[in-house]
């Protein structure tokens, strides 16, 4: 998880989820991913077309705010990261990418790489509620962290990095030592009873079918509190 620099306009101080929006350069990339095409992943996210945007802003988001990158060569074998020489290209790349001076894809194509969807998997859709003057539409994908790279902040839009297993931060959110969005807490629950990373993917692969979530903010005692379906309070016909 990333903690946000509390000078954003948005959410600063949380602790979130790397992650951001989708970018016009995040379409039309079939030939820079590996393991999964636009129908497929069109198809998994109830799209049309277009799916694979999604899993492509995914891995660059995690590249740019956590320094992960999920590659393989055009081969579909895994990348060494190990190397001091190519750590440090990486990292420099990163800094021109979230610098906006180097392209994301181009960086991927100059390296011979390919985006490895193999591993990426799908496990929740979020629309937050109407009334906000901000709306997101976020999907959110599990992966397994890539061997031989370390996660860092990027010191800008976030200023701190750690690995905690999620009960241990629903505890610390509980205590209010850890503030969180509401999707970020509910995914995190979601996901707290597995003993694994690896039980994670088998959840998230076993999901037939994801509905939306759609959160309401509603009035209750006097003050206004956010419900999800199921929720006392919750409007199946709301909007």
């Amino acid at each position: 998880m990333l903690r946000r620099n509390i000078r954003s306009d948005f959410v600063g101080g949380a602790h979130v989820f790397p992650g951001g929006a989708v970018d016009d350069t995040d379409t039309n990339a079939e030939h820079q991913v590996y393991g999964v095409s636009d129908e497929a992943a069109s198809r998994r996210l109830d799209l049309d077309r277009g799916g694979l945007a999604f899993y492509v802003a995914c891995l660059r988001e995690l590249f740019e705010e956590a320094g992960l990158l999920i590659a393989c060569d055009d081969a579909g074998r895994a990348v060494n990261f190990t190397d001091p020489h190519h750590v440090a290209r990486m990292a420099a790349h990163r800094r021109a990418v979230n610098a906006g001076e180097l392209d994301f894809l181009s960086m991927i194509e100059g390296e011979g790489l390919r985006l490895d969807l193999r591993g990426l998997e799908y496990v929740a859709h979020w629309i937050t509620p109407v009334g906000p003057p901000r709306r997101y539409d976020t999907r959110f994908f599990v992966a397994l962290a890539p061997n031989g790279q370390f996660a860092t902040h990027d010191a800008g839009e976030t200023v701190a990095d750690l690995w905690v297993r999620p009960h241990e931060a629903l505890g610390a959110h509980a205590r209010g030592e850890f503030e969180m969005m509401f999707p970020t807490v509910r995914n995190l629950q979601a996901i707290a009873h597995f003993s694994s990373s690896d039980e994670v993917l088998d959840y998230a692969r076993s999901l037939r079918s994801i509905v939306p979530v759609r959160p309401q903010i509603v009035e209750r005692d006097g003050a206004m509190v956010i419900v999800t379906p199921g929720d006392e309070g919750y409007s199946v016909a709301g909007p």
